[in-house]
């Protein structure tokens, strides 16, 4: 089952993953259609396990000062969350 975490007291923006070790990659594109038509932005690919090494431990940081998002949680939201969803979802096509 897939987890979820919230990073708390900042802000990431930038997406990174590690596969089997050795291919890293950083930046700003989201994988969305959006994202590879619209947006002007790019993601560095590394090869090496020197620097996938670095990118687990920077992860495991942000990890352990992050909280599970579990779906209890989500439906226990307040209503001030629920509203900003809601207006992201009308405006999601010009955001």
């Amino acid at each position: 089952m897939p987890e979820l975490y919230e990073r708390r007291a900042v802000l990431l923006h930038a997406k990174t993953a590690v596969v089997d070790g050795v291919w890293s990659t950083v930046g700003s594109a989201n994988l969305d259609l959006r994202s590879f038509l619209n947006n002007d932005e790019v993601n560095a690919v590394v090869l090496g396990d020197d620097f996938a090494d670095q990118m687990e431990a920077m992860f495991q940081e942000d990890l352990a000062q992050s909280d599970e998002i579990t779906l209890e949680k989500w439906k226990r939201r307040g209503l001030s969350s629920r509203v900003k969803e809601i207006a992201a979802r009308v405006w999601e096509r010009w955001l």
